[in-house]
């Protein structure tokens, strides 16, 4: 090739990455030709027409922290005149109310919900579901700083944690159908004629796998962990309420698919979210535990002295593995009581020197002991209590007042016994004894 050729190529190459470098400087300037301060007010007014926009309003279902607490639903109608009607499926209460709201500036641009409402529920420190929350309240915020849209959605992220939070746009039927969420909320927590257990089981398409499934409506939180050898996955997730099922945070992941919508079948009380290929998910009843321990064997005889006690006044009236039954036994035996006398321990009390027996002790009144021998099913890996007598008296019946309660316990089916993983605040093992033929289970620390 001639010199003179090459050097027109060359020319023209040059000419091109100059022309390019003219079109990105332009592209620049006219992307940074505004200050900092009109950008944000641009901004300030983009959100304040998105917000306008949506002719019912928004929805978000805010998951405040995914890895301790559930997500609630929150409606949004914003006015132009700075107030918000809104709603949500924190408690009982899914009345409309109306507040204040500002799009203010910082850094960026957010909105603030400055009048009280039903966002502020989230937020009081005063106001917490578990111990371990205290002070802190549910995580929640009340200012949003706005990142942009997506797909119709205006995005968020939290001032207090920095967690996305999306509202998209609310439907009429919304608003009429909130009040389900707190129906499902009941299904969720599943009623007394439902069995006690439940398992999620997985589906990748190719191979099923099962895992426990515990439930804390307190924190619509759920734990789930492999029940096989040598597969350690878990699933912890928040739970949301819907009209017709729940949602889940985290989503499930199953054969590389998120699932996190499940939807409710009343006839059987199971959830399910479907993917393609043939994954799936379904949290689903079972009657017995999935994994059955020898925990029973230390209440057995021969063994040393064992001390098991339920408090009212204290955590273990809280803790999530007692049922929905056994709460319902207890107010019985409260609703049956003279004005002023509660319940308030039932202990079992194992291998001391006058015996075995359950003790009941109340406020207002003596306490009730009721005398029994254990027997071992060892097929079943559970123990079966017989009764022997009523604070030393063969003779007397039952008392009126606990025999609903105590049948559970002197199930001729067994009782399971499990030491559980956690721990209800203080350092003592925890335990629970369920009735093998029947979702009655009672949570108690080991105390000797």
């Amino acid at each position: 090739m001639k010199i003179k050729h090459l050097y027109k190529y060359l020319f023209a190459a040059l000419l091109v990455l100059h022309l390019s470098s003219c079109n990105d400087n332009t592209d620049a300037e006219q992307k940074f030709d505004q200050t900092p301060t009109e950008r944000l007010n641009a901004q300030k007014t983009e959100l304040n027409e998105l917000l306008l926009s949506s002719e019912f309003g928004w929805k978000a279902v805010y998951f405040t922290d995914n890895t301790v607490l559930g997500g609630y639903t929150h409606l949004f109608r914003f006015a132009k005149d700075g107030t918000v009607q809104m709603a949500s499926d924190f408690d009982s209460d899914t009345k409309t109310y109306k507040s204040e709201y500002e799009i203010q500036l910082g850094s960026t641009v957010s909105v603030v919900f400055t009048t009280k409402n039903r966002i502020h529920l989230l937020s009081d420190s005063n106001s917490y579901p578990i111990p371990s929350l205290e002070a802190e309240g549910y995580l929640g915020d009340f200012q949003f700083l706005y990142y942009g849209q997506e797909n119709g959605d205006i995005v968020f992220r939290t001032n207090r944690n920095n967690r996305e939070l999306r509202f998209v746009k609310a439907t009429a039927e919304d608003w009429v159908d909130l009040p389900k969420n707190l129906v499902m909320e009941q299904n969720v927590i599943g009623g007394e004629d439902r069995p006690l257990f439940r398992l999620l089981e997985t589906n990748d398409g190719t191979a099923i796998h099962k895992f426990d499934f515990s439930f804390t409506a307190a924190t619509r939180f759920a734990e789930s962990n492999s029940i096989e050898s040598g597969f350690s996955v878990s699933y912890n997730m928040g739970v949301g309420y819907t009209p017709t099922g729940i949602v889940v945070s985290p989503a499930v992941e199953v054969g590389g698919q998120k699932l996190s919508d499940f939807t409710y079948n009343d006839a059987d009380g199971s959830f399910t979210a479907t993917g393609t290929n043939g994954v799936s998910a379904v949290i689903k009843y079972t009657d017995k535990p999935l994994v059955l321990t020898d925990d029973y064997k230390i209440l057995l005889p021969g063994q040393p002295f064992g001390w098991f006690g339920f408090f009212i006044d204290d955590y273990t009236v809280e803790a999530p593995t007692n049922s929905a039954l056994f709460y319902a036994e207890i107010e019985k035996i409260n609703a049956a009581l003279p004005e002023g006398q509660s319940i308030s321990t039932v202990e079992i009390y194992s291998n001391s020197r006058i015996g075995t027996f359950i003790y009941y002790s109340f406020v207002g009144r003596g306490p009730l002991q009721h005398f029994v021998t254990v027997e071992e099913d060892e097929a079943g890996k559970k123990m079966i209590l017989k009764h022997q007598s009523w604070n030393g008296n063969t003779t007397v019946a039952t008392p009126a007042i606990l025999a609903s309660f105590d049948k559970y316990l002197m199930d001729p089916e067994g009782i399971y016994v499990k030491k559980e993983s956690f721990r209800l605040v203080y350092s003592e093992p925890v335990y629970t004894f369920t009735s093998a033929s029947s979702p009655f289970r009672m949570t108690t620390w080991k105390l000797n």
